[in-house]
């Protein structure tokens, strides 16, 4: 099972709480969480990419590096673990993030791939001029097919003559091509958003449900396992979860709770907004996800709560659920917790007894 961090690309994580550590973005902060992870051999690093915050008084995620840059500039500085970088569809045309991601592989060949994000808060791209219109929802998957399929035929052959209904190619060139495959992942929840990874992409991503619900989320990994039986590839699940760890279960639960008590409400109702603009959302998808109310203040992934051996044993709980071929992470506070995973967690799990081993 690979294991995987989310990295802190904008300021305070995936907290909205003005309680929790506060932080502001920055190439040196994701270096050490990155070159940690890979220290304690998790196999991949993830950049979002976020283009507009949610403000209130903790000015969530109004502060953010780009993705591609930052992950250039990690290859740079890594040997080993597997870097994403995000792209968002409306900004960025298909045939330069090709052109991008070729590049990025020349500094670490074999080891960089694509995640896909389609886009539901449209204040993202209204405040630059290039949100199309709400009709984009539906019909946003359709975009992104076409979207993957000129990059992919792009890194095979270093040309496309692809004729859709959003791109057009007219002897299109990329040369010179991507040292190693370039994957694909993706994470959309809805059944047209897992039909989308089903076709196009290597890993899907799950988020996890609940506090200390480890397997909940076994019903959306089946669905994701059902749409890639259809097309007959293989496409695995990456599951979403927040660790909060400590020496004892009571400590770590103090944590969450003065997170959730410290919860900036004006940045989440934002959030809200911004959800809701999805009419046409599925039930599942991410748009209706981050309205639930259950811990929204770390934006509604899964949350594990626990000591160092309680956390352990609930990541090797998720690691079993069938379909499962990683889990990426996110941290309270990145430093200390990406340390406490190498050295107090991973240790206890026996889904991660190879690379304990490897690392020591």
């Amino acid at each position: 099972m690979d294991m995987g961090v989310f990295i802190p690309i904008g300021n305070n994580g995936w907290l909205i709480s003005k309680t929790s550590p506060q932080y502001m973005p920055s190439f040196e902060l994701n270096k050490q969480v990155v070159q940690k992870a890979e220290k304690y051999g998790l196999e991949f690093a993830l950049s979002m990419v976020k283009l507009r915050g949610f403000g209130g008084e903790t000015e969530f995620w109004d502060h953010n590096l780009e993705s591609f840059t930052l992950m250039s500039a990690l290859a740079a500085v890594t040997s080993k673990i597997k870097l994403f970088a995000s792209t968002a569809i409306l900004t960025l045309p298909p045939a330069i993030v090709a052109r991008m991601a070729s590049t990025i592989s020349d500094v670490a060949p074999g080891r960089f791939g694509v995640n896909i994000v389609t886009g539901w808060a449209p204040n993202e791209y209204t405040q630059m001029g290039v949100w199309p219109g709400d009709e984009y929802f539906g019909h946003r998957y359709d975009y992104a097919s076409e979207y993957v399929q000129v990059m992919k035929d792009l890194w095979a052959d270093g040309k496309s003559d692809f004729k859709g209904k959003f791109f057009e190619m007219d002897d299109c060139r990329l040369s010179p091509l991507p040292q190693g495959n370039v994957e694909i992942v993706a994470a959309g929840q809805s059944e047209k958003g897992m039909a989308f990874s089903s076709n196009y992409a290597d890993y899907s991503f799950v988020l996890g449900t609940g506090v200390n619900k480890p397997t909940d989320f076994a019903p959306v990994a089946a669905k994701l396992a059902d749409a890639a039986a259809e097309t007959g590839r293989d496409v695995g699940a990456y599951v979403l979860f927040m660790i909060i760890a400590d020496e004892t279960d009571e400590a770590a639960q103090a944590k969450w709770l003065s997170y959730r008590e410290g919860a900036d409400m004006e940045a989440l109702s934002y959030m809200g907004v911004q959800g809701a603009a999805d009419t046409t959302a599925e039930d599942g998808s991410t748009a209706k996800a981050i309205n639930l109310p259950e811990g929204a203040v770390n934006f509604n992934m899964g949350t594990l709560v626990g000591s160092y051996e309680s956390v352990a044993k609930m990541l090797d709980e998720a690691s079993a659920v069938p379909g499962v071929k990683g889990i990426m992470m996110t941290f309270d506070d990145f430093l200390i917790g990406i340390e406490d995973f190498g050295t107090k967690i991973q240790p206890l799990m026996s889904s991660r007894a190879d690379v304990q081993i490897a690392a020591e």
